[in-house]
């Protein structure tokens, strides 16, 4: 295993195409401000490094980023890379993450506008997420314990899994297809809209017009704050511990909550067939 380590790096494609080695506390920076420096590499290792120039870590195999600065001016950092595990560091740069396979995020920070785009196989685990559009065409995505702030997240996205984390956000999971939510808090507006086979399970729901136009939609022992307008023309199954604001031409399936503010059944396209039902009555 070669190691290289304490230098400094501002050549483009530096360290093009090198295997085995172990990258350590170095930086990539400098007045050349050089491209792609690890551009095609396999097994390698970059730790306590400090990422300053572009594109660094593009088509990347089967390596690993310890303790690690991606600075604001890394812009694109890493892209077409397959088997890569990231712990511990600090992503910075827009568009950090796009079309990777098989990436894992461990106890890092991600401040990336454009975050994990048409991506497979993401895993995060311990993570805070700070991106206006982030998880864009992924499929195959797993948080656990995430944080994420942003605008735009997980549209059409497919077979997606979040646990344990906290959302707030606006337009999630929009044309999403397939995923359950478990034990999470999603805070926004126009949760959901257009999606299909999504599962809520013992989530915090908060902001106006959630979940319309959705298809094979559940919600097992959810709560819902501040939700009108909740499910006009969506297919669902939903038990809500909590009063609903407002619900609004439900199309099919059953809506059991503690009570409502107001059901609204007018100037329907479609005909409406879901039963709304307060809990306790017969």
């Amino acid at each position: 295993m070669k190691i290289i380590k304490n230098k400094t790096f501002s050549k483009e494609r530096a360290l093009y195409a090198i295997k085995n080695a172990t990258v350590k506390n170095c930086s990539f920076s400098g007045e050349e401000d050089g491209e792609s420096a690890l551009k095609e590499c396999d097994f390698i290792t970059a730790e306590q490094c400090n990422f300053k120039l572009r594109y660094p870590l593009w088509h990347v195999n089967d390596s690993q980023i310890n303790d690690c600065n991606f600075y604001e001016t890394c812009r694109a950092a890493l892209w077409y890379d397959n088997g890569i595990k990231i712990c511990n560091s600090r992503l910075n740069g827009i568009k950090a993450l796009r079309e990777c396979n098989n990436v894992s995020l461990l106890s890092s920070e991600v401040n990336s506008a454009e975050f994990s785009w048409k991506c497979s196989d993401v895993r995060l685990t311990d993570c805070a997420i700070n991106g206006e559009y982030a998880f864009f065409l992924c499929k195959n995505l797993n948080l656990t314990n995430v944080k994420f702030s942003g605008k735009y997240s997980f549209q059409y996205c497919e077979n997606i899994r979040l646990n344990n984390c906290d959302l707030n956000t606006k337009d999630a999971f929009w044309h999403a297809n397939g995923g359950v939510i478990e034990n999470c808090v999603v805070k926004g507006e126009y949760l959901g809209w257009y999606s299909n086979n999504l599962t809520f399970i013992n989530c915090k729901i908060i902001g106006t017009q959630p979940l319309c136009y959705c298809k094979n939609l559940t919600l097992i022992n959810c709560t819902m704050e501040d939700c009108d307008l909740s499910f006009e023309y969506s297919e669902v199954n939903a038990t809500v511990n909590s009063q609903i604001t407002s619900v609004k031409n439900v199309l099919k399936g059953k809506v059991v909550a503690n009570s409502y503010g107001q059901i609204i059944n007018e100037q329907s396209k479609y005909p409406l067939e879901a039963l709304i039902i307060t809990k306790g009555d017969n």
